[in-house]
């Protein structure tokens, strides 16, 4: 080995990368990365237990959650073979409709969509909104609001 100096200024070939760096090791656990998914399993079990939910609720977010699993799959895949991706805007859309399990699963997975920043912080925000929704629409908070927009005012 040389100097320091010396290191810096060696020439690559044309056409050779430098090696890649590895990103700094994340410090959560791979099993806490799925805790938010275990949470909302817990909650919608315990919504379902005092106030049964109709069965097609568990069907849409496991339906769209292998749609969002499935579009993340092709957009890892297209991002890998430089090919056409799939918008985020799909991506974010597919998880705020109830497919955020299945997306968290997928990065998780398939090691995509987990560094860019921007891209989480929207993802987030979505997985909030939709769980809003469903607190909303699944306990008698959207009962009671309707009741209450459909009351005569005086």
């Amino acid at each position: 080995m040389g100097s320091r100096t010396e290191q810096s200024t060696r020439v690559r070939p044309a056409g050779q990368r430098a090696p890649a760096r590895r990103a700094p090791s994340r410090r959560t656990s791979r099993a806490a990365r799925y805790l938010p998914i275990l949470l909302f399993v817990a909650g919608y079990l315990v919504v379902n237990a005092l106030l049964p939910i109709p069965l097609w609720v568990a069907g849409i977010y496991l339906a769209a959650s292998i749609v969002c699993f499935i579009f993340y799959a092709v957009d890892k895949s297209a991002a890998t073979a430089g090919r056409w991706r799939v918008p985020e805007a799909t991506l974010l859309l597919w998880g705020v409709v109830g497919g955020w399990p299945g997306a968290i699963v997928a990065q998780q997975t398939l090691r995509h969509k987990t560094q860019k920043a921007s891209f989480r912080s929207v993802f987030w925000f979505t997985v909030i909104v939709n769980l809003i929704v469903f607190a909303v629409f699944a306990t008698p908070a959207f009962s009671l609001f309707a009741e209450w927009t459909t009351r005569p005012a005086f």
